[in-house]
């Protein structure tokens, strides 16, 4: 469960009590916290900070097994400040995203660039850059182009021992890089739509929770998933990134519009550039290599 952590003190025992895996959301320190207010528009950040310090004391074994941090990076924290925060005050490494950037309406583009903050540039601007990219690991988007093609490109990566033993089956390919439906997570609004994840917009729900009932047609949600798929089959056919492609469809405005270009995409050649660049990286970072191989798991 995702959780703002508001009432995390209300019920923390039946979360405990049930072993709820959490992830709390906080941006970070009191100021890095400003965009997450109450009800009566004041900043939440004492309430959280609270609650969360209340649950790691009270159950101190569940908080390390089950807990776990997300922050949002826009203009009043950094990657720096968001994760030594984090990591100081909880103990814990958080997942880091960006502000996301589909769905902007047009009157408020503007307001949208000015708290955007970009997550590569942001660990680049760090007091010291290559300890947070090391302490950052997986979070590193080097890290993630090194992991990419270690899987994809080295032959050294298997998904299984299936995949190792019967290596000359080539699995089918997975056009996007969009998640199956209920594969990972789902996200359920405050009006009762299921919607993939918390990303995407509300206009893709793939079916809603009534008083009553849970209403969900997946033959319904299988088209619908295919046919948005489709959408960007040919585009996905010659770009160079296919085995390992990062674009969620349900993260493009235009989609379904005839003149759709995928974010993502890149010539052969381009591609070609990035794992050069994820080459060099490795050379300049060797103990990578063992610290992916041994610790890291498939990306998709």
């Amino acid at each position: 469960m995702t959780t703002n952590a508001m009432l995390l003190d209300t019920y923390a025992d039946y979360l405990v009590d049930n072993e709820f895996r959490l992830l709390i959301s906080i941006d970070g320190d009191e100021y890095s916290q400003g965009y997450r207010v109450d009800a009566n528009g004041d900043n939440s950040f004492n309430r959280v900070y609270n609650n969360i310090k209340l649950l790691q004391s009270k159950y101190p074994e569940y908080f390390e097994k089950y807990v776990m941090f997300n922050s949002v990076l826009h203009n009043r924290n950094s990657v720096e400040s968001i994760y030594y925060f984090i990591k100081n005050t909880f103990g814990k490494a958080p997942s880091i995203s960006p502000l996301s950037d589909t769905g902007i309406r047009p009157e408020k583009r503007n307001e949208f660039n000015q708290t955007y903050q970009n997550y590569r540039e942001s660990i680049e601007s760090s007091s010291d850059c290559e300890r947070l990219k090391e302490d950052l690991f997986i979070n590193n988007p080097q890290t993630i182009s090194v992991l990419d093609y270690l899987q994809f490109k080295s032959g050294n990566m298997f998904r299984d021992y299936n995949a190792l033993i019967h290596s000359s089956i080539l699995e089918s390919e997975i056009l996007t890089g969009t998640c199956r439906p209920f594969s990972k997570k789902l996200f359920v609004t405050v009006n009762g739509k299921i919607i993939q994840c918390e990303k995407i917009s509300h206009d893709y729900a793939l079916g809603k929770i009534t008083e009553n009932e849970v209403i969900l047609n997946f033959e319904f949600i299988a088209q619908k998933y295919n046919s948005l798929i489709n959408i960007l089959a040919r585009q996905c056919q010659v770009c160079g990134r296919k085995k390992y492609c990062p674009q969620c469809v349900f993260r493009i405005d235009n989609l379904q519009t005839s003149s759709v270009k995928c974010r993502s995409f890149l010539t052969s050649d381009k591609n070609d550039i990035l794992e050069t660049r994820a080459l060099i990286y490795l050379r300049k970072h060797p103990s990578l290599y063992k610290k992916l191989m041994s610790k890291s798991v498939a990306r998709r």
